[in-house]
This record gives C-alpha cells, sequence and structure tokens, in this order.
C-alpha cells in the first residue's frame, strides 16, 4: 500500500474507514487494542496499525492527532516482533486527558505514562531503536520530538513491523489523523 510518500505499507487489522490520500485518518473500531495479560487479565491484538517491516537500527517518527473521547482512545506508534513482543507509543485518553503513554511487552504489558501540561492539538513521537534499546521522545505542538520519555529494553537483530497505530478498547471508535510516519536507518 502507498502511504506517506511512499510504497511497501502494510496493514495489521486493516479498519473498515481509513483514507491515505493526504497521510492517514483513520477511524478505529470499537474492541480494539493492544495488550498482553498484566492487570487486566486478557489479551488483545485487535489494534490497527499500519508499517513496514525494517531491520537494525532506525528510528520512526510519526505526528498525529486525534478525537479521543472516550477511556482508553489512544493513537501513536507501534513496533512490534510478534504478538508477544512489541512496543506502543502516544497518546492515550485516561480521565479526561490526553497522557503520553509507553506499553512495552514482552510477554506481559507494562504500561507508563507521562502527564501533560495541556491537551495538545498534536504529537511527535520518535522512537530510536540502537541495538539492544528503544529511546521514545516526545515533542507537543509541533516542536520536535526531543523529550525523553522512555528508555527500555527490546530484543536485537529480530525484523520489526514499524508504524502507526490506534486503537478504542472501551469506546465506539474516535478519529485519528497522521500527518507523517517516517523510518530511517539507524
Amino acid at each position: 500500500m502507498d502511504a506517506f510518500g511512499t510504497t511497501g505499507w502494510q496493514w495489521l487489522n486493516p479498519p473498515a474507514d481509513y483514507a491515505a490520500s493526504d497521510g492517514l485518518v483513520v477511524r478505529t473500531a470499537p474492541d480494539t487494542d493492544f495488550w498482553r495479560t498484566t492487570h487486566y487479565g486478557f489479551v488483545r491484538d485487535t489494534g490497527h496499525a499500519l508499517g513496514r517491516t525494517v531491520s537494525g537500527d532506525f528510528t520512526a517518527t510519526a505526528t498525529f492527532s486525534g478525537e479521543y473521547t472516550h477511556l482508553y482512545d489512544q493513537a501513536g506508534l507501534l513496533l512490534r516482533i510478534d504478538e508477544a513482543t512489541w512496543l506502543k507509543t502516544g497518546i492515550e485518553y485516561v480521565d479526561g486527558e490526553q497522557l503520553l503513554s509507553v506499553v512495552v511487552t514482552r510477554e506481559v504489558s507494562d504500561w507508563s505514562v507521562v502527564s501533560l501540561p495541556t491537551s495538545p492539538a498534536s504529537v511527535t513521537i520518535a522512537v530510536e531503536r540502537t541495538g539492544d534499546t528503544m529511546t521514545v521522545k516526545y515533542g507537543l505542538d509541533g516542536a520536535s520530538a526531543t523529550r525523553m520519555a522512555r528508555l527500555a529494553y527490546f530484543p536485537p537483530n529480530a525484523p520489526v513491523f514499524a508504524g502507526v497505530m490506534a486503537a478504542s478498547p472501551q469506546g465506539p471508535g474516535f478519529s485519528a489523523r497522521f500527518d507523517s510516519c517516517v523510518i530511517t536507518p539507524g
């Protein structure tokens, strides 16, 4: 599929409603998420993701916004080796606030959040893979992704499906707009 000015993108759990003519606009389906076991006891691998397979070191950067309205509405980046090994990061809507969220999953999911000073109109997320490390950085409202949110272990040398994601674990769905997604070799 063609998206973000390049070819070779593929869907994981494609949404029924999307447009890729100017960036990417996705309308999420209800009951979609990426999560494994921790705290909630369930496994979900139903979120929508558009990505490309990359190997070695790289940086994935996306700028996006969303019409978040329901608990856990989320949009951002997904970096995935398989259904049990992945990282997702972006905005997650919790208790009426947009929180910067990072979930790292290696058989079970963990979740960390950063409170933001305001609800940003747009967010830029960059995830850099260097060897066995993923570094997550972010910027708000047009700023470059320079603030660090998380540094996490990630298995080295395995090919990674990297790209944008959106999901609605509890709500009826929402619209997310991805203005850009760029994946550059490291």
